[in-house]
């Protein structure tokens, strides 16, 4: 396995619960403590050891200079920042934003997020659940309509949370030029209706069960009465004051100057514009002929765009309450998924530990698409990777992070 390319790993493992689980980048294992995102600052071991800031995570330190080596040779266009206890200790940015405007990458710059986005859902249900509106052992058909009985009497919120759904859904008509919300709203809800029982409910499968990133996003506009989009820019955006973050259209990202166009490369090595070549799809496997823009804008319970600074809010407003009360919040982030020998899946993120302490991520790709963030509860750290081109290393980017705020080596565990 090529640990420097996203496309020389199995990109559908990865993504799924999104860090480095999938690709056996952890540390050795430790005992498990707890499951949540917890509070550093209430964290039991030495306090003057989590203030420490390593050297490796300054300016001009190894990551540092690691990332400005990839944007030298042309590997990464984008944002990276490293941030502890809500201080940025690094902030990065490379390439063009849109070439054809001159618009450069800047902090404030919005990225789409493609599957980073997906644990924005699990935040929305677990809301609704702490007030009473919802629980988790709740089955599709006690909130929605339409779907297939075996569906709608056994499969449960917790299920497609956690991957476990054992549904089929059929492929998404990937070559689609959609034109407005409702028509993404109609295209998502009626093909997620289409879903198929093949596996045992509970028990981890390796089915194509994209519905269950659509139908909890469904359950949450039954229960509130909002879209989706709405919904979470509402009560997730704006309560933790991520003010560049939204689900933006496709208008918007024409037109709007702090939005980063995906750059998208060719089967002939060139690179387009993919927002402004709808025509245009993706060579590479697993995203075979795939075009970000095509989607007027992400479907319900996906994607989403933000900026670096705004994800670190995100993970901020995680801990401390903004976002959900602290047992909650641990809910979200707890184990329950086994991946491998010290990683975990869990509501949306993948839980590893790494130097004896948890790393908490969510990556997301696509063409000309690359994302991840990465939250370190134990000693207050949050890494946030962001890039709108092909061929970024990002399994090695977020090991390089990992190994510079933990100080653990990549690769020195035996994950699966």
């Amino acid at each position: 396995m090529d640990s420097g390319s996203v496309r020389g790993i199995d990109r559908r493992r990865l993504f799924r619960w999104g860090g480095l689980a999938a690709a056996g980048v952890v540390a050795a294992g430790v005992p498990l403590v707890n499951g949540g995102i917890g509070n550093a600052d209430s964290a039991p071991t030495d306090p003057s050891e989590h203030d420490r800031i390593p050297p490796d995570t300054r300016r001009g330190g190894s990551y540092d200079r690691y990332v400005a080596q990839l944007a030298a040779e042309g590997k990464f266009s984008g944002v990276v920042l490293l941030s502890h206890r809500g201080r940025t200790v690094l902030s990065r940015s490379y390439g063009m934003a849109d070439k054809e405007r001159g618009i450069r990458n800047h902090v404030g710059t919005a990225f789409t997020l493609s599957s980073a986005g997906k644990p924005f859902k699990a935040v929305a249900l677990l809301q609704l659940a702490q007030q009473g509106k919802l629980t988790l052992t709740d089955t599709v058909g006690r909130h929605l309509t339409g779907f297939a009985n075996d569906i709608a009497e056994r499969v449960t919120i917790h299920h497609m949370l956690t991957g476990t759904s054992g549904m089929n859904t059929p492929e998404e008509d990937i070559r689609r030029v959609f034109q407005s919300r409702e028509e993404v709203h109609e295209y998502w809800e009626r093909w997620a209706r289409q879903s198929k029982l093949v596996g045992i409910p509970g028990l981890p499968n390796a089915f194509h069960a994209g519905a269950e990133t659509v139908i909890p996003a469904l359950i949450v506009e039954a229960v509130t009465g909002k879209t989706y989009w709405d919904y979470v820019e509402e009560n997730i955006f704006r309560r933790c004051g991520m003010t560049g973050s939204a689900f933006y259209t496709r208008p918007q990202w024409l037109t709007d100057e702090h939005i980063a166009h995906p750059y998208m490369t060719l089967v002939d090595g060139s690179q387009v514009d993919a927002v402004r070549n709808l025509d245009k799809g993706s060579p590479y496997p697993y995203i075979l002929g795939r075009n970000p823009g095509r989607a007027f804008i992400d479907e319900p319970g996906d994607g989403g765009f933000a900026t670096a600074p705004d994800l670190v809010r995100f993970a901020r407003a995680l801990g401390d309450g903004t976002l959900l009360d602290r047992p909650w919040a641990d809910v979200l982030t707890a184990a329950k998924i086994p991946l491998g020998s010290a990683s975990f899946g869990t509501y949306g993120p993948s839980a590893e530990i790494v130097g004896g302490q948890w790393a908490i991520q969510r990556a997301g790709g696509n063409p000309g698409v690359c994302a991840n963030w990465s939250i370190y509860p134990d000693t207050g750290w949050v890494g946030v990777i962001l890039a709108n081109c092909d061929d970024v290393p990002l399994v090695d980017m977020i090991a390089r992070e990992m190994q510079a705020v933990t100080g653990a080596s990549p690769g020195g565990g035996s994950g699966g």
